[in-house]
């Protein structure tokens, strides 16, 4: 096997891509999903997780519930209404019920056993709030080492999409993300919104999806809610795939280009909280935040035709 991963969600279209893109990839060793609160409450992120997994004929990968509200602030945040009320455009209910048992252990347990048994570094791809990231590096130091890297789908370098400045994941939760980021003795890479939009898809290369087989198919039915808010966005019949993008560098390191910026999180109460603050300048005389990598760029049509080969070919 390949990359040993665990992947830290929020259900979701594009989380759905995400895990498709993992569970159908021969060259990782998908270890577990872990759920967090998001794009919709906790209990519907965890039941579309399992559901997509035994989608994609992985009855084999562990789930585990994490938390359900932010570290600090319970009612700051709110679900996403992008994906729809149940996270798919509505579709959830069409796929396969789960075969495997929930885990009984929450999140983080999960994710240390996981973390403790594996003979190498595990790769942990968060591509929602930070909520139970931020749990583990803070409740279990010992397993830091044994993290290979984070990839996380999350911030922006210039506009939001939650607020003017914030991007979601980040906005949900930046008590968390703060804690996430400042972790200097674990690597980082922040996938954030600016190369996420460059990579959307178009109606093309969802119409090749969709013709690719039955998990194709039922991917590109959960996309109606979503291509009638990115229509408005884009300017063009496509979607944004976020999680997706995440998800590829952590597979194949080094499919996004990085730059390493310092960077720090707003977890103010102003209108600026969930901003990340990316210190771009030459030469910061006094840096804001630890230095971590940044996805600044991708060839862009290698990235889309990784993603889709993947989705449409499987294991």
């Amino acid at each position: 096997m390949g990359t040993k991963l665990i992947i830290d969600t929020d259900p979701g279209v594009d989380d759905a891509f995400a895990i498709a893109l993992a569970a159908r990839s021969a060259d990782v060793d998908l270890l577990g999903v872990t759920t967090v609160f998001g794009n919709v409450p906790l209990a519907t992120t965890t039941a579309n997780a399992r559901r997509l997994l035994q989608m994609c004929d992985r009855p084999d990968v562990p789930v585990a519930a994490g938390a359900s509200r932010p570290l600090l602030y319970r009612d700051l945040h709110r679900s996403s209404t992008v994906h729809g009320s149940d996270g798919l455009s509505g579709h959830a209910a069409s796929l396969p019920d789960a075969t495997r048992p929930l885990e009984d252990s929450d999140a983080v347990s999960l994710m240390v056993s996981l973390l403790e048994a594996s003979d190498e570094p595990v790769t942990i791809a968060p591509i929602g709030p930070l909520t139970n990231i931020a749990a583990l590096l803070a409740a279990h130091p010992g397993v830091r080492s044994k993290i290979a890297r984070i990839v996380l789908m999350g911030g922006a370098i210039a506009l939001g999409n939650s607020t003017a400045v914030s991007e979601f994941n980040i906005w949900a939760d930046p008590d968390a993300a703060r804690r996430v980021i400042a972790e200097d003795d674990v690597p980082c890479v922040m996938v954030p919104l600016d190369l996420t939009h460059r990579c959307a898809v178009d109606s093309t290369w969802l119409a090749k999806l969709a013709a690719s087989g039955p998990v194709g198919q039922a991917l590109n039915s959960f996309t109606p809610d979503y291509l009638a808010h990115y229509r408005q966005v884009l300017g063009y019949e496509g979607i944004v795939m976020h999680d997706a993008v995440a998800v590829a560098e952590a597979i194949r390191p080094g499919i996004l280009r990085t730059e390493t910026y310092p960077v720090d999180i707003d977890a103010g109460l102003g209108p600026t909280r969930g901003m990340t603050i990316v210190d771009r300048r030459a030469v910061p005389n006094r840096p804001t935040g630890r230095p971590i990598e940044v996805a600044v760029d991708t060839e862009l049509d290698v990235l889309r035709e990784f993603v889709l080969s993947r989705l449409a070919g499987g294991r």
